[in-house]
C-alpha cells in the first residue's frame, strides 16, 4: 500500500499546475558586479524586497519581480554551485512555469534531458505512462538535471538585473518592531555583522531553514531517507523517462541527470539507514535492491555502489502552516515540503512565485506592513485552490488508467 501510495503521489506530480538566448554572462563575475550595485530611490531607501536565500524559489522570485522593476536584495549563504541529489527533475508543468517567467533558458546548456513520462516497474512486470502532452508544442516536457547547474543558471540571470543586488551572507535573525518585520540582520562571507531594511522580508531557506519558526508553525516529518548514487555508462529501459520500481521495502527511483549519468534514488523508510563508512550501506544495496532493479541497470548499480561514491538525505515534509506576519512571508521548501517521490516541490515553488508576483503587480507601494500582511492571506488561498484544481484535473486525465 505505501508503494501504490507513492505511485500515486507521482502520478499526481506528473501534470501538477499544468495551467498556468541572450550572451550569457559567467556567474563568477555577475555575483560580483551585482554585489558591489547599490539601488537607491529618492527617499534613500536602496531595497524594497529582501529575499532570504537563493535556490529554486529564490532566485526565480528575484528575478521575477526585479523584472518587474523592485529594487531586490538577496542574501545567500552560499554562492557555489549546489550539490545536491534532489530537485533534479522538473515535470512539465514546472517547465511551463520557467516559460511563463521567463527562464525556460535556465535549462538549455547545462546538458539537461528531456523527461515525457514514467516507466512503472512491479513484480517483473513493466509498463509505460506518459505525459498527457499532445495539446502542447514540442519543447514542453519535463526537463532533468544536476540541480546546481540549474539553480546556478537561474542565480546568474537574477544577478544580471541592475537592480537586483545578490550578495553571500548568512541571515541570523529577523529584525522585528512592534510585531512588524523590518528586514534582517547578517553576517558577510567575511564575518561582518550587517542588517538590511526593506517593506517586505521574503524567506526561501530552504528545508533546514533557520527562521520558519518566526513565520509559521512547523511540523516536519521524516518518513523515508534518499541514498543517492550516479549510474555511468548504461541507458535506461524507456529512453527520456523516469522509471520507479516498486520495490520492497519501498520505492527506487531511476532517471537521467545529463547525457551520460542516471540518478538512482533508492528510498530506505524510517530515519535511520545503514551505515556507508562500514560497509552496511553497500552490503544493503547489493543484497537487496540489485535484485529487484531492472536487468539493464544492474551492472551500473552494483559498480556506483562498489564506488563507495553514495550520499543520503533525509525526505522531509512539511504542511504549509503560516503565521500571518507584518513585513514577511514564507516560500519554497522553508514554506511547505512534500516527499520528493512526488517530483512537484520544484513545480509548487515556481507556481507560488508566479501568484505573488502577479499579487504584487498592482501594489505601487510596499510601505502599509499591516494592509500587505491581510492582502497576503489571498495568497495561501489562491495557492491552495490553484493545487486542488491541478490535483483534480490530472485524475480525470488519468480516469481511465486508475
Amino acid at each position: 500500500m505505501v508503494a501504490l501510495g507513492a505511485v500515486i503521489a507521482i502520478l499526481l506530480g506528473f501534470a501538477l499546475f499544468y495551467g498556468l538566448k541572450g550572451k550569457k554572462k559567467s556567474i563568477d563575475s555577475s555575483m560580483k558586479s551585482s554585489e558591489n550595485r547599490t539601488c537607491k530611490s529618492d527617499s534613500g531607501r536602496s531595497t524594497d524586497i529582501i529575499i532570504v536565500g537563493a535556490g529554486v524559489a529564490g532566485s526565480a522570485l528575484a528575478y521575477t519581480l526585479g523584472k518587474d522593476g523592485r529594487r531586490v536584495h538577496v542574501i545567500e549563504r552560499d554562492l557555489r554551485q549546489p550539490d545536491r541529489i534532489v530537485g533534479e527533475l522538473l515535470q512539465p508543468g514546472g517547465y511551463l512555469k520557467l516559460v511563463e517567467l521567463g527562464l525556460e533558458d535556465c535549462v538549455s546548456d547545462i546538458d539537461a534531458q528531456n523527461v515525457y513520462g514514467y516507466a512503472l516497474y512491479k513484480d517483473g512486470k513493466s509498463t509505460k505512462l506518459s505525459y498527457p502532452l499532445g495539446s502542447f508544442n514540442s519543447n514542453v516536457a519535463g526537463r532533468s538535471f544536476h540541480h546546481g547547474r540549474f539553480v546556478q543558471r537561474m542565480r546568474e540571470k537574477a544577478a544580471s538585473l541592475p537592480n537586483v543586488r545578490m550578495e553571500q551572507g548568512r541571515v541570523t535573525s529577523l529584525l522585528e518592531r512592534n510585531g512588524t518585520i523590518k528586514g534582517v540582520e547578517y553576517k558577510t562571507k567575511t564575518g561582518e555583522k550587517h542588517t538590511a531594511y526593506a517593506p517586505l522580508t521574503v524567506v526561501c531557506d530552504g528545508c533546514c531553514s533557520n527562521l520558519r519558526r518566526n513565520l509559521c508553525n512547523p511540523k516536519v516529518e521524516i518518513p523515508s531517507c534518499f541514498v543517492g548514487l550516479a549510474l555511468e555508462n548504461c541507458k535506461l529501459p524507456f529512453a527520456n523517462h523516469g522509471h520507479v520500481v516498486l520495490a520492497e521495502p519501498s520505492p527506487i527511483l531511476f532517471y537521467p541527470i545529463s547525457s551520460t549519468e542516471i540518478r538512482c534514488l533508492v528510498d530506505i523508510p524510517g530515519q535511520k539507514v545503514p551505515s556507508v563508512s562500514n560497509g552496511e550501506m553497500a552490503q544493503y544495496l547489493k543484497t537487496v535492491i540489485a535484485p529487484q532493479i531492472p536487468h539493464e541497470l544492474q551492472t551500473a548499480f552494483i559498480s556506483a555502489t562498489e564506488k563507495g561514491n553514495m550520499r543520503t538525505m533525509p525526505n522531509r515534509s512539511m504542511p504549509a502552516a503560516p503565521y500571518p506576519t507584518p513585513g514577511a512571508l514564507l516560500m519554497g521548501d522553508a514554506f511547505n515540503m512534500r516527499h520528493p517521490l512526488t517530483g512537484g516541490g520544484m513545480t509548487v515553488a515556481l507556481s507560488d512565485v508566479i501568484l505573488l508576483r502577479d499579487l504584487l503587480r498592482p501594489l505601487h507601494s510596499l510601505d502599509n506592513a499591516y494592509s500587505l500582511c491581510k492582502y497576503f492571506e489571498s495568497f495561501y488561498t489562491l495557492r491552495k485552490v490553484t493545487m486542488h484544481h491541478s490535483e483534480c484535473s490530472l485524475l480525470a486525465t488519468h480516469s481511465s488508467c486508475c
